[in-house]
């Protein structure tokens, strides 16, 4: 199986489905908020956004929702990675609610190889999620650092561990 992509895999315009999707529980999204220190009602008080937002129940944090669709492409955008270079762009369109199954698709937005470092090149692309109904939640533009592949086939196969080794 195969995990991330050489630069010479991705073709501008190529859509990675991820796959699979995750239902996003009131656990993950309390957790989540607890861990990153983000306190805020509309999170956490079931109370305070039944009665005091639009929504009437709480939506799942949104940096939740960005980190969950990062995870999710990494099999097929940055696992071979050198470096994540930067987020161009991140917004939420739509907000999630607990309960909520959240799928990602990526699409090769650019390539451009290194011009100091020929063994490299740089992949921008624009991860969208959607839930369960195929309304966006969550849309960002990245680019990412990937190696090319190498000229000795042998080099890009993972080497087994020897025997006894730690």
């Amino acid at each position: 199986m195969q995990f991330g992509r050489y630069f010479e895999e991705f073709d501008i315009g190529a859509v990675y489905k991820h796959w699979p999707g995750k239902t996003v529980t009131e656990y993950d999204d309390h957790l989540f908020c607890l861990l990153t220190m983000n306190h805020h009602p509309l999170h956490l008080d079931a109370h305070y956004a039944e009665t005091a937002t639009e929504f009437g129940r709480n939506v799942v944090v949104g940096n939740y929702i960005y980190s969950l669709l990062l995870g999710m492409s990494v099999p097929d955008v940055s696992g071979k990675a050198i470096a994540n270079l930067e987020v161009e762009s991140l917004r939420h369109v739509a907000p999630t609610f607990h309960g909520d199954t959240i799928y990602g698709e990526t699409t090769v937005l650019d390539k451009t190889e290194s011009k100091s470092k020929p063994d490299r090149g740089v992949v921008q692309v624009e991860t969208r999620g959607l839930n369960q109904d195929g309304v966006i939640v969550c849309v960002f533009r990245r680019k990412v650092m990937v190696p090319k592949r190498p000229e000795d086939p042998a080099a890009a196969e993972p080497r087994p561990r020897a025997q006894g080794a730690a």
